[in-house]
């Protein structure tokens, strides 16, 4: 029976995994894992026995699989995962040349190799969904850290547009930054927020934000809108949208001869997370985290 389930899990893995590389590769190399394991829904036909949570987590057992045999493409070099986005490599976007099967033998030899170099007392003992084991322990990291970043994208996108700008505000400030202005309710267009480095504001950079929220991407006309007010030397600009940006949009911030940083709602997070100690406990009331520390092997 148990045999019976290893062989239905690889079976899954096979199709799951890849589909999920090829997923990165259409989306231009790299996506939300969120928008990666809906895709892969839409993607892969998917039974009952798959679509089924496990008793003890609660978790979707196809979901669980696909983070489980993730980490032998991680070990492999073929995937990135970073603050729940996911990255294809270049060696990753050549092993979807490999076909289903011959994908997942990879990069299952690539993680055994790893494992043996590692961990030694593991040599000759092999490991599935479920199971003990450091890739056990991996995945449900990466289950859990995903499962966090949805649940943050979750209260972010309940919060209104003034709200929101509160958010961005709370963050500059927790950057080290003063907002002396925050645009008060009924303002249209134009800086949402402007950020100095000292109260009196002497000191470069000057930051301009723009602000979009729950909205479609932010287009490249709205960049060069925001471009367009840096007027003086020193001044920087941030649009910060949580329904991030057009390829037109990102192209022209990259080139621009103005700096303009484009922040969407992955990075936002990202950068909460990072500077979340540094906020005042009011600024934390706005999106209040909880920390909890626990061993991460290294991936």
């Amino acid at each position: 029976m148990a045999k019976d389930k290893l062989s239905k899990s690889r079976e899954l893995a096979t199709k799951i995994i890849f589909a999920a590389l090829q997923i990165l590769k259409d989306k231009g190399g790299q996506a939300p894992g969120r928008d990666v394991i809906a895709a892969v829904e839409k993607r892969v036909a998917l039974d009952e026995w798959a679509k089924a949570t496990y008793e003890k987590s609660g978790y979707i057992r196809w979901q669980s699989i696909l983070h489980f045999y993730s980490i032998d493409c991680i070990k492999a070099g073929y995937l990135i995962k970073k603050k729940g986005v996911w990255y294809l490599t270049p060696e990753g976007d050549a092993a979807l040349k490999l076909g289903e099967v011959g994908l997942l033998n990879a990069a299952r030899s690539a993680y055994r190799k790893w494992r043996d170099e590692n961990q030694p007392q593991e040599v000759g003992t092999d490991i599935d969904v479920g199971e003990e084991g450091q890739q056990g322990q991996e995945a449900t990291i990466h289950e859990i850290e995903q499962q966090a970043i949805e649940g943050l994208k979750k209260q972010i996108n309940l919060k209104n547009p003034y709200e929101f700008q509160e958010l961005v505000a709370a963050l500059l400030r927790g950057m080290g930054y003063y907002t002396p202005f925050v645009a008060p309710q009924g303002k249209d267009g134009g800086v949402d927020v402007i950020a100095y480095r000292d109260p009196l504001g002497t000191v470069s950079p000057r930051i301009k934000v723009q602000i979009k929220h729950r909205e479609n991407s932010a287009t490249v006309q709205e960049v060069r809108q925001l471009m367009g007010l840096l007027q003086k030397d020193g001044d920087v600009g941030m649009f910060v949208s949580s329904g991030g940006f057009t390829s037109d949009a990102k192209s022209t911030a990259r080139g621009s001869h103005v700096h303009v940083e484009l922040v969407d709602i992955d990075r936002l997070i990202a950068l909460w997370q990072e500077f979340y100690p540094k906020l005042t406990d009011e600024d934390k009331n706005v999106l209040s985290l909880v920390p909890i520390y626990f061993y991460a092997p290294s991936v």
